[in-house]
């Protein structure tokens, strides 16, 4: 196979890949992955390996616990390093994937920050991927720009943007189209590879420097991963031991118990810890999928104001003041409701009353996830937050058990909360194949992590024969009249003509897979990413 670009020893490309972007991929940038690669991938392997360990710990019944071999770095009186003068109002940070009039609008949205990410809302086709790249390198060069003649608009930056942040993807994800040794590369270095390699010295050129959004860590020894990774790359890059800062996504039930370790873990290069709702409620549901009575109810019926939510919520602020960081809300899915001014105001009002519990509550800030409501979540916290950010309010009348963190919620389940999980799950699924992660369903902004809720609620449900709310068991026979009945909906709605130019067929099989197998998959992209 021939390849256009020259590329270090070890560093090959998969059969699928057409397009070598070499100004992205070029040389030095390839062989930087494979140094990151050599160093780090096999402790990365290790640390899922352990993952699967701890999940058997709660299969057998268990819960999560403080750690006890920790219990120093708890009640240590130790803070971490400086944050930046660019981050230090974070009020309101808007979020979405990387591809080019995505990133020119939220960065001209009027929010503080913006999170350009490789991860949940992005579905990592190999031209999302490296075109991401390419887009960031451009907003961070200021020549971002884009032409839609189609709608004769055009698009480019305000004098004025948001500060820029990345999330790379998750630990358990590879990216695929980059072998080195044979081996996939993980999508965590690769993301993080790319953007720091081309970006750092762009950066720091303007006063500012790579900042990051790690997501779904479930371990501290995590934490201690990222930390060499950035120790390793900043000293290959020529610059300062703690230029690089990072934000973690507190999105796993695990996380929760060890927050203190993984602020300490990273304390030369942290600057906050962010509540990541969705996938919070997801793992909570997946790591406990084989307690039985352990049945959680309709996602709709799971908010911020359930008590595990609640309590994990508070413990985020608590213990990010005692360290001296950033405490980040959560995201409002909310979407505009056009030509329905009524059903649109009471959605805002909803983000309203969220962000307004958020401010009073003691979070530095908070996340949307369309520009229309930065200004709804900027005006609650102006009102309630007039300084740059509340680290100042330590929170010591929060006080938050073990058991506070996995507290059953109360609620129901109903054949209507089955058939929403299914449609949803199917129609984001479909627009995920075709390469869209961020997807908007019933005026909510959907991405990986919702969906997740919606495929592992139907498999639990399922699994556990669950008692619905009118007194039937969910079985297998209910299941497949239901779920019969939903794809009959969706493909008289989509036509039978037009149904086969799209990825639906793929997507209905996928969904039924995952629902029905005895074994649960850990994260619905892992096959999903086989397919794009």
């Amino acid at each position: 196979m021939e390849y256009l670009i020259a590329t270090p020893d070890q560093v090959k490309f998969s059969r699928e890949v057409n397009n070598y972007y070499p100004e992205i991929l070029s040389e030095d940038a390839l062989e930087f992955l494979k140094q990151l690669h050599v160093k780090f991938n096999k402790q990365r392997l290790q640390l899922l390996s352990k993952r699967e360990a701890e999940q058997a710990y709660f299969d057998a019944g268990n819960f999560p616990s403080f750690p006890a071999e920790t219990k120093h770095i708890r009640e240590g009186e130790w803070s971490v390093s400086h944050i930046p003068e660019d981050l230090i109002d974070r009020r309101v940070e808007i979020t979405g994937p990387v591809d080019r009039k995505m990133v020119i609008n939220a960065l001209n949205s009027g929010a503080k920050t913006f999170m350009a990410d490789f991860e949940d809302s992005n579905a990592p086709s190999w031209k999302n991927t490296i075109e991401g790249q390419q887009n960031l390198l451009d907003a961070n060069n200021g020549t971002i720009e884009l032409i839609d003649e189609n709608r004769g608009k055009h698009y480019k930056l305000n004098d004025k943007t948001a500060v820029l942040l990345v999330r790379p993807r998750g630990l358990h994800l590879n990216e695929r189209h980059v072998l080195v040794d044979g081996e996939e590369m993980s999508g965590s270095l690769f993301d993080f590879g790319l953007y720091v390699f081309h970006n750092t010295q762009v950066l720091k050129d303007k006063g500012s420097a790579p900042y990051f959004y790690l997501p779904k860590l479930e371990h501290y020894t995590e934490a201690r991963w990222w930390n060499a990774v950035f120790e390793y790359a900043q000293s290959y890059l020529g610059v300062p031991h703690g230029t690089f800062k990072a934000t973690l996504l507190i999105e796993t039930i695990t996380a929760s118990f060890q927050l203190n370790e993984f602020i300490y873990e990273l304390k030369d290069h942290i600057v906050g810890l962010n509540c990541g709702r969705w996938d919070y409620i997801f793992s909570y549901i997946k790591k406990f999928r084989n307690h039985k009575s352990f049945i959680v109810p309709n996602r709709d019926q799971v908010t911020m104001t359930t008590p595990f939510m609640a309590a994990y919520s508070k413990l985020v602020i608590k213990t990010c003041h005692k360290r001296g960081i950033h405490a980040m809300g959560g995201m409002a899915a909310q979407i505009p409701i056009k030509n329905n001014p009524d059903a649109n105001a009471k959605a805002l009002e909803k983000v309203r009353v969220d962000k307004e519990r958020e401010a009073k509550n003691g979070h530095d800030g908070t996340w949307v996830a369309h520009p229309a409501l930065v200004e709804v979540a900027m005006n609650e916290f102006d009102k309630y937050m007039p300084t740059p950010n509340q680290i100042f309010r330590k929170r010591e009348d929060f006080n938050v058990t073990e058991l506070d963190l996995v507290e059953l919620p109360l609620g129901t389940i109903t054949e209507a909360g089955i058939r929403k999980n299914i449609n949803v799950g199917i129609l984001y699924m479909e627009a995920w194949l075709r390469g869209h992660g961020a997807v908007a369903l019933y005026n909510l902004m959907e991405d990986a992590a919702t969906a997740e809720i919606s495929r592992t609620q139907v498999w639990q449900w399922l699994k556990n024969e669950a008692l619905l709310e009118d007194g039937r068991n969910f079985n297998k026979d209910l299941f497949e009249a239901i779920f019969d009945n939903e794809v009959e909906k969706l493909i008289r709605e989509v036509g039978e003509e037009k149904i086969k130019y799209t990825k639906f067929c793929d997507a209905i099989t996928l969904f039924k897979r995952l629902v029905t197998q005895d074994e649960f998959e850990e994260f619905l992209t892992l096959s999903a990413y086989q397919q794009i």
